[in-house]
């Protein structure tokens, strides 16, 4: 009788294509958001506009490819951690937890922030309007800050995470930054 593996069950030393696919086009989203907020000109200016719709496209990219990739996750499984001192495996996941949080929350703060604002969100490259809170001017102004606040703490766990992926690649010398930039054969 042969035996079945379920695909959660397969595990390798690197991540699928499909996950390198995921973990990139949410990084770059992530940094056409960050470029277009920081670039965006002068209130009621038609610069403002434009760039404020980037941004909201960018954040709507953000959660659709982080529930994809939350799923495929859970599909198709993860490699299997690279041997490490307990100390530096609690940092990543650590890091990796708040990072997960991150590309889940801030979208979902800026959607909040839109409605209670008085606007719809609509999601990137479809037609579905979001409109999840009604008018709230107070839940705004709380909501506007905690958006700017998580947004400016991104940019530091962003470069810790990245900081991290290369010290591991120039320091430690092992295969944490180059197994996000090729997959291995035995995809």
């Amino acid at each position: 009788m042969s035996q079945t593996v379920s695909p959660v069950a397969r595990v390798s030393s690197s991540w699928s294509r499909l996950a390198i696919f995921f973990h990139w086009a949410t990084a770059l989203a992530i940094a056409v958001g960050l470029f277009a907020i920081e670039i965006r000109g002068p209130k009621g200016s038609d610069s403002r506009l434009m760039w404020n719709a980037v941004h909201m496209w960018a954040g709507t990219v953000v959660l659709c490819l982080s529930v994809l990739r939350v799923l495929w996750m859970l599909w198709h499984g993860t490699p299997r951690e690279l041997p490490h001192s307990r100390m530096q495996l609690f940092l990543a996941r650590l890091v990796h937890l708040a990072l997960y949080l991150l590309v889940f929350v801030q979208p979902l703060l800026g959607i909040a922030m839109v409605n209670t604002g008085g606007s719809a969100v609509q999601l990137a490259g479809t037609g579905v309007q979001l409109r999840l809170f009604a008018k709230d001017p107070a839940a705004h102004q709380f909501l506007h800050d905690a958006h700017f606040l998580i947004g400016n703490a991104a940019f530091w766990l962003i470069g810790l995470h990245a900081l991290a992926a290369i010290v591991h690649h120039l320091v430690f010398k092992d295969a944490t930054l180059v197994r996000m930039l090729r997959v291995s054969n035995e995809e």
